[in-house]
């Protein structure tokens, strides 16, 4: 059996105290709200600069109430866990192929229709990573596991008759360039 170091002992007191579920989460919504209020300026201005503190005070208000919902708070470190490990996949596909550069630097900015791909890529892979979070991609398997031939064609159908649709009325304006 394995023993229990220092450190895992430390992260385990700190999982009782409550800063994973309780403190992270936190600061992690208050940041991102603060940050937010801070640049759209939703509640004006005062001598040209942003009221920050009624900016801070609603983000705190909200940090607090998603705290207080073990639900989101659950939601919250399921996606970040699962968007580091996107970020560390792309960070490790990036030094993989560095590795064909060599001395030279290596940007996506040189190849602009990869590096869209790769955005769209990254955005997709967040969105699942919600969908899953949350239960709803459970749901849309169950939907399309139970889904008939019926169901299927009929879904093909519509789908034809709007892209059909859109085509014949759209005006000769708004033709592709």
């Amino acid at each position: 059996m394995v023993e229990e170091s220092a450190f895992r002992g430390m992260i385990g007191l700190l999982n009782r105290l409550g800063v994973y579920d309780v403190i992270l989460p936190f600061l992690l919504v208050f940041t991102i709200i603060f940050a937010i209020l801070e640049k759209t300026k939703i509640f004006g201005l005062e001598n040209g600069l942003s009221k920050k503190n009624i900016n801070a005070m609603v983000a705190f208000v909200i940090a607090f109430l998603v705290i207080a919902s073990t639900r989101l708070v659950g939601v919250i470190n399921e996606v970040m866990a699962n968007v580091v490990l996107l970020v560390i996949l792309g960070v490790c596909f990036l030094l993989l192929v560095g590795v064909f550069f060599g001395d030279k630097e290596f940007t996506l900015e040189k190849f602009g229709g990869w590096q869209t791909f790769f955005m769209g890529l990254m955005f997709v892979g967040i969105v699942v990573i919600f969908l899953n979070a949350l239960g709803w991609l459970q749901f849309l398997f169950d939907l399309f596991n139970n889904i008939n031939a019926d169901w299927a064609a009929s879904l093909v159908f519509i789908i034809i008759i709007i892209g059909f649709i859109v085509w014949v009325t759209r005006g000769p304006g708004e033709s592709k360039k």
